[in-house]
């Protein structure tokens, strides 16, 4: 007989603290010695990662997984979406692209991918002691309530407790609860087995009142209530984060914007610049203006050749023409590297219908999107400014690209060379996501943008590895300190903490 326990986190809503609180129970029970798995059923997330057996898995579940010091697993994540327009995604099974569906056509292959679900967590449950799963958005959006993978659905088919997350940062918190809780069918409702209100700021006693009457009227506890926690940064799930560490006009000595296009993806490779104390990282959203700067990044696609000519209709074409004359410096990465080139082809449509677009023309390679999609960890030296660093990350694209004349490799590693710089210094492109989370390979990409200048005087470059251990154990003290460990033993039967 297994005896592994799962417990799953829902919440009332996106972005209600259900990652995060998944990671903070994982690092806690890790703490505690007990062996420990997060699991997903469903993703939907242009933020991804690429686990130890080359498959690839929504990002916040990799920073789950770090969360209880063990390596990501596709199991941990077995069915992933990645939009590719307002209606239609690719759908990602066990790690591997099977096709792009429409919505509709996802509502139907349901059945499907619910085996596929379920076969990852009895895989996961012969491996660990406890296993914390996290919802999507939330239990009480009916119109995707029949054939639900991804919360209830799940939960009833395993039949495990349930916690229902609200933040009340957002106000409205005991609504959220509330009404998420009477939109339950009667299992449903049973199987909740208490709730976390997230990021609380003020006087607890002025909350007591409402915890009381929402516990009289639902009948269940509220297990914790988790303070905001100030300056707090770990890897986004999705949204973009544009939270910065502050930066005095006098210590800024690189001013970096990217454009936040359509269908952009894992911009998460520019959390260690954002949060770099002498960096001033801005996300130009549409519609806004790009201020002058000194680096332009172009990140990540899921859908390149819509993303490109979102860009041009824009006006960027024109603005980083102009940056490039006045010695600005440019990146582009994935999608933003196939941009910079002179075309993109995807002649069986793998990402939207087929076609041939025209590149931006300012590095000498040309793309043709592929089937067979690349998703695999690498690490080698970043070849810059005559001074070579390791670097480690990884790639996940489709598409092909290939140099039209004699190239300035960027990157060299064990697999040959890849990406590009131009002679004249000004443009890189490359395939691999992670290349500033490395300290010595952003204090060089830092040094080769500000010219050769220092950008690490006034304080050291933020090492990304470290800043997510760092924030994960302050995470799991927020929650040790919390959470009413008796009331939570009580309600889940867990019994770690004690």
């Amino acid at each position: 007989m297994n005896d592994t326990k799962t417990l799953m986190i829902q919440g009332t809503t996106s972005d209600a603290g259900k990652s995060f609180t998944v990671a903070a129970l994982c690092r806690v029970f890790a703490n505690a010695g007990r062996r420990v798995a997060p699991f997903k059923p469903q993703n939907m997330a242009l933020n991804s990662a690429v686990t130890s057996d080359g498959g690839e898995i929504g990002r916040a579940q990799a920073l789950q997984a770090q969360a209880c010091r063990v390596e990501p697993h596709t199991d941990m994540n077995p069915v992933l979406l990645k939009p590719s327009s307002d209606t239609g995604a690719q759908v990602i099974i066990h790690g591997r692209a099977i096709s792009a569906m429409e919505a509709q056509e996802f509502h139907d292959y349901k059945k499907v991918a619910m085996n596929a679900v379920l076969v990852s967590h009895t895989r996961l449950a012969k491996q660990y002691d406890l296993i914390v799963v996290e919802g999507a958005g939330s239990p009480a959006e009916i119109n995707l309530r029949e054939g639900d993978i991804a919360n209830m659905g799940f939960a009833e088919a395993v039949d495990c407790p349930v916690i229902i997350v609200a933040d009340i940062d957002k106000g409205g918190v005991f609504a959220h609860l509330v009404g998420t809780l009477d939109l339950l069918s009667e299992s449903e409702q049973a199987r909740t087995v208490g709730f976390i209100i997230n990021r609380f700021r003020g006087d607890i006693a002025l909350l007591q009142p409402g915890i009381d009457w929402l516990e009289q009227k639902t009948g269940k506890p509220v297990l914790a209530v988790i303070p905001y926690l100030d300056a707090f940064y770990l890897d986004a799930e999705d949204a973009i984060d544009t939270q910065q560490v502050p930066s005095s006009a006098e210590h800024t000595l690189l001013n970096v914007v990217v454009p936040v296009y359509p269908r952009i993806s894992n911009h998460t490779d520019l959390d260690a610049l954002r949060l770099h104390p002498n960096v001033n990282l801005q996300f130009i959203a549409p519609g806004d203006t790009p201020p002058p700067c000194d680096l332009v990044i172009l990140p990540g696609s899921k859908n390149v050749r819509s993303d490109l000519a979102w860009f041009k209709r824009r006006g960027w074409h024109d603005y980083l023409q102009r940056h490039l004359r006045y010695g600005g410096k440019v990146i582009g990465i994935c999608g933003g590297y196939q941009m910079l080139g002179a075309s993109i082809d995807d002649p069986l449509g793998i990402e939207d219908a087929a076609g041939k677009s025209e590149g931006l023309n300012l590095l000498p390679i040309r793309t043709i999107l592929a089937e067979g999609k690349i998703t695999q960890r690498k690490n080698g030296s970043l070849n810059l400014a005559g001074r070579d660093v390791a670097v480690e990350g990884y790639e996940i694209h489709c598409g092909i690209s290939e140099f039209i004349d004699a190239s300035a490799n960027l990157i060299t590693s064990n697999e040959g060379v890849e990406g590009f710089v131009t002679d004249d210094m000004q443009i890189l492109g490359t395939y691999m996501h992670g290349l500033f989370d490395s300290k010595d390979a952003l204090q060089s990409l830092l040094s080769w943008a500000n010219n050769g200048s220092d950008t690490g005087n006034v304080e050291a470059p933020v090492d990304l590895n470290q800043h997510r251990e760092t924030q994960l154990e302050r995470l799991a003290e927020a929650f040790e300190a919390h959470v009413d460990w008796s009331k939570f033993n009580a309600a889940t039967g867990f019994g770690v903490i004690e």
